[in-house]
């Protein structure tokens, strides 16, 4: 019997070996994952460290991540999600408010029970979160953020005595009065600056648009979007924002970079392009969180960023969805935040950017952050913008009841056109 055994051993060592039919490879087969990354989303040495990383913690995975632009993007990868030919990506970074148009088409796989059980989807920013989401279930992975805050100079609060940064809207009114003085501006805000204004309609409680059984329509003209709208008004006043454009027309870091304006509502990263316009400016700049109704709650901000997804059509779902758990995870997600000067993706790892004051001001933010209305005719609104032209009208004088009225029409008859 045991001279049996051993015969049986030494024909299966045999036909396993490369003595037999079948080669030996030394190990389990490798699969390579491909990832879709948007241009300058991550430094390419924050990539290698990545790649060797991920690698090393899966030796039967190879990355290969391919760098997209942003321009003409949403063509392609909606011809990805289509794709049946196994060569397209396995996980794909997209914008946080892109995700529904994308998950219309049932081209993502639904991470809801990863998102539950592994991601604590209970912490992510809402900004990220809630786009990424569509009935309960969750498509896009929140990854990092980016949102407006308040850039301000150093030296003009001082001038004007003001001490300290507001921590509430009466306390930003009050100190933007002191500083529109002896031919300052208190703050530069243009007139159409929509994504700021949205911040003020939800801290009031009011949004851009509403569901109801699956139906949107506008929402601009409720008590508490126009609240929102009166502190705009108020706000904007203090300053010669052009109310019949937005914040690139001309761009404010033009404006902010002429030494005559004391405030503006933009992402800590365009202090770049203010300093290449006026160096001397330097060591004069501050930010501080959008204030909010009250001090210990900074304001609601539109929050932008990106989010992870995996088309349906992958054919290394597991592999796929290790990418993302590693990418979004707290190692990964944090040094990425450091490295590019982001919002981590959960509030609780904010810490890991305290040393930036920029990014700081902005991650406090991003815990009230907040996006467009999650739904994909979203993008005809802004093809379009009627609220941008709802703005001009309560700045020159029109009764803002009945112009957010029209837009709110407007906004109902874009998010219906497909029905």
């Amino acid at each position: 019997m045991r001279r049996r055994l051993l015969a049986l051993v030494c024909v299966s060592a045999f036909l396993l070996t490369a003595c037999g039919a079948l080669p030996w490879t030394g190990g389990p087969a490798r699969s390579t994952v491909t990832v879709w990354l948007m241009k300058d989303s991550a430094s390419p040495e924050f990539l290698d460290r990545f790649t060797e990383g991920f690698e090393h913690d899966h030796p039967d995975l190879d990355l290969d991540v391919r760098i997209q632009e942003w321009t003409g993007v949403g063509a392609k990868v909606q011809a990805a999600l289509k794709a049946h030919d196994g060569r397209g990506p396995d996980v794909i970074e997209v914008g946080n408010t892109q995700v529904p148009q994308y998950v219309e088409g049932r081209g993502l796989l639904d991470l809801t029970l990863e998102s539950a059980t592994r991601w604590g989807r209970d912490d992510w920013l809402p900004g990220l979160a809630e786009p990424g989401r569509q009935r309960f279930h969750q498509y896009g992975i929140p990854w990092y953020a980016a949102n407006r805050v308040v850039i301000y100079r150093k030296d003009l609060f001082e001038r004007a005595g003001v001490a300290a940064p507001p921590r509430t809207r009466a306390e930003w009114l009050a100190a933007t009065e002191k500083l529109n003085a002896d031919g300052d501006q208190g703050i530069y805000l243009a007139g159409q600056d929509w994504y700021t204004l949205a911040g003020f309609v939800w801290d009031e409680g009011g949004d851009l648009a509403t569901e109801d059984g699956g139906r949107w329509q506008g929402a601009l003209d409720t008590r508490a979007a126009l609240r929102g709208m009166d502190f705009y008004r108020r706000l904007q006043a203090l300053g010669h924002g052009p109310v019949r454009a937005d914040e690139e027309h001309p761009p404010q870091a033009q404006v902010f970079a002429g030494g005559k304006v004391a405030q503006i509502v933009a992402v800590p990263g365009l202090v770049r392009a203010v300093l290449e316009q006026n160096p001397a400016l330097r060591d004069r700049l501050g930010f501080f969180p959008v204030p909010g109704k009250s001090a210990g709650r900074p304001g609601a901000v539109f929050t932008g960023g990106s989010d992870l997804v995996v088309p349906r059509n992958t054919d290394v779902r597991e592999g796929a969805v290790a990418v993302v758990s590693a990418l979004t995870g707290a190692r990964w997600d944090t040094e990425l935040a450091r490295t590019m000067n982001y919002v981590p993706n959960k509030a609780k790892l904010a810490k890991a950017v305290t040393g930036e004051d920029g990014v700081a001001a902005m991650a406090a933010g991003a815990a009230q952050g907040r996006a467009t209305p999650s739904t994909p005719e979203w993008a005809a609104v802004e093809a379009d913008n009627p609220i941008k032209g709802y703005m001009t009208k309560a700045l020159t004088g029109s009764d803002p009841a009945t112009e957010a009225r029209r837009a709110s029409r407007r906004i109902t008859e874009a998010l219906t056109v497909a029905y």
